[in-house]
């Protein structure tokens, strides 16, 4: 397959700058992949197309603010962008200027609050870091540290939790699980009595996540790892819904790529803490989801690919091709598709 049969058109006035005031009011576009229909809610009507019994998984990923700015000993100002823990205080960073930031270069930021000493040239040009630091590393971050968003975005986010899932719990993303952000506590309380159970994964989603495909042709495509695991009461429940053929949707395609990275053949899963490096693209079969809740993606994205892979290329295209007509929000703060 050719990288360009996932190319469409979209007016940049279309991309989402900011998030909508409340989280559930965004726009809701339901796909039937048996009818391929089309419809248009709110997001709050999700509650509408869930049943009794169905099991939605959910990334529970907190984005650390990963984007601080400093000063070399000369005075030069840099900006560093924190992707991975390697271990303890050893990151792998994306810094600019690169060609000005070599082993052995001394970074100070927040006015000595934090320090640095790039220790690496890492494949792809990325820096491997170690961080100076008295007290807690995260609390500093939250002092210095700004919310790593998309290259898209570029307005000011003038409150940093609107970029964080209400569930967001373990530290360590460099990007949102935009899928979501549409969620409130009280829809999730409306689900519950309803009879819907939640289930969690942890996937730290690195910024890898917006790198654009390179190769002409999509199964060329090497895909990032990202580091998830799944805890013990998870995959029970998962398992349990398995056993009794009730559904399991995933709340964004990180969820998604969690669950089908770890599934055996019969969609059941374990529990484990590993990376994944899975590419999900048109061809692929499906073993453990059977729906998904999801934003719209780029064009030519691996994002778009996995949609494509699970409605059908024709069908998403088509619904994209309704999206922009209906104007849509577009992106990480733009509205939410359900995939049935």
């Amino acid at each position: 397959m050719k990288v360009t049969e996932f190319d469409y058109e979209l007016p940049e006035e279309l991309i989402a700058q900011t998030p909508i005031e409340k989280r559930d009011e965004s726009r809701l576009m339901v796909l039937d992949r048996k009818k391929e229909s089309i419809e248009h809610k709110k997001f709050k009507d999700i509650v509408e197309y869930l049943k009794p019994g169905d099991v939605l998984v959910r990334n529970n990923t907190k984005v650390i603010p990963a984007r601080i700015y400093g000063k070399k000993e000369t005075g030069a100002n840099v900006e560093f962008l924190l992707l991975n823990n390697i271990e303890k205080d050893i990151w792998e960073c994306i810094v600019r200027p690169g060609n000005k930031l070599h082993v052995g270069t001394k970074v100070s930021f927040g006015d000595g609050l934090l320090e640095a000493e790039i220790l690496e040239i890492m494949d792809g040009g990325t820096r491997k870091v170690k961080f100076i630091y008295k007290g807690i590393f995260n609390e500093i971050l939250d002092k210095i540290g700004l919310m790593p968003l998309p290259p898209y975005i570029h307005e000011e986010l003038k409150e940093k939790e609107r970029y964080q899932t209400v569930y967001a719990k373990y530290e360590g993303s460099a990007a949102a699980p935009t899928a979501g952000l549409h969620f409130t506590e009280e829809l999730f309380e409306t689900l519950k009595k309803k009879g819907v159970e939640i289930a969690n994964v942890t996937l730290h989603v690195g910024i890898g996540t917006f790198r654009p495909v390179k190769e002409e042709i999509v199964e060329e495509h090497k895909m990032h790892t990202e580091h998830f695991y799944i805890k013990k009461e998870d995959v029970e429940k998962i398992n349990k819904a398995k056993r009794e053929k009730r559904r399991i949707i995933a709340v964004g395609t990180t969820s998604c790529r969690v669950l089908e990275t770890i599934a055996d053949e019969n969609g059941f899963v374990k529990e484990v803490e590993e990376d994944t490096g899975i590419f999900i693209y048109p061809g692929y079969k499906f073993k453990c989801i059977d729906g998904l809740i999801t934003n719209f993606h780029l064009p030519q994205s691996t994002l778009l690919m996995l949609v494509s892979a699970l409605a059908g290329k024709d069908y998403i295209m088509k619904a994209y091709k309704e999206a922009v007509k209906e104007k849509y929000r577009f992106f990480s703060f733009g509205d939410a598709m359900f995939i049935m």
